[in-house]
């Protein structure tokens, strides 16, 4: 079984992280959902949950795949975090997929990974990513780097995690099952 971790900060936004989570989990990934501290976590718009464990207890685990969501401040305090970002780099040395969604592609360039990049993000992000090859597509993939704009791509951008974790003709039939455009 494949595993992802989704580090989950105060501020996250609650569309991107429930949605990637869920279509993971349908797909029967497993997704272990890591708060930054314990305890609830509140979205940017007051939505609360709880995280499957904590950060540091999440690292002490191997992983197939890294997302980073999005969402104000949770973007901010992801990027503030030397766990999140140590946890990037290795996942990058290992060549291991990472996904981004919205304002989380600046993690990304906080740990150097963006320059030369073809990726996307939340619009008002493209003038913080200098150094990559923008494209203000829905999903990108670059190598092992899969980046996305926002809460209307959420379900485009986690078919795409399935597709690639796990396989084309899965992603094909979630999408088919929530009556969602392919994968």
């Amino acid at each position: 079984m494949k595993k992802v971790l989704v580090p989950v900060a105060d501020g996250f936004e609650e569309i991107e992280t429930v949605t990637i989570i869920d279509v993971l989990r349908r797909a029967g990934v497993e997704v272990v959902v890591a708060g930054l501290n314990e305890g609830e976590i509140a979205g940017a718009h007051e939505i609360r949950m709880l995280a499957d464990c904590n950060l540091d207890e999440a690292l002490t685990q191997s992983f197939d795949m890294l997302i980073l969501p999005g969402g104000q401040p949770g973007v901010d305090n992801l990027r503030a975090d030397k766990r999140v970002r140590d946890v990037v780099g290795r996942m990058n040395e290992q060549k291991k997929w990472i996904g981004a969604i919205c304002a989380a592609p600046l993690v990304l360039r906080d740990c150097g990974l963006t320059a030369g990049l073809k990726l996307t993000s939340y619009p008002a992000m493209e003038q913080d990513l200098e150094g990559c090859r923008y494209e203000q597509t829905r999903v990108v993939t670059d190598g092992h780097i899969i980046t996305s704009r926002g809460p209307g791509t959420a379900m485009e951008f986690a078919l795409s995690l399935v597709s690639r974790l796990v396989s084309k003709a899965k992603a094909d039939e979630l999408a088919g099952q929530v009556l969602a455009p392919g994968g």
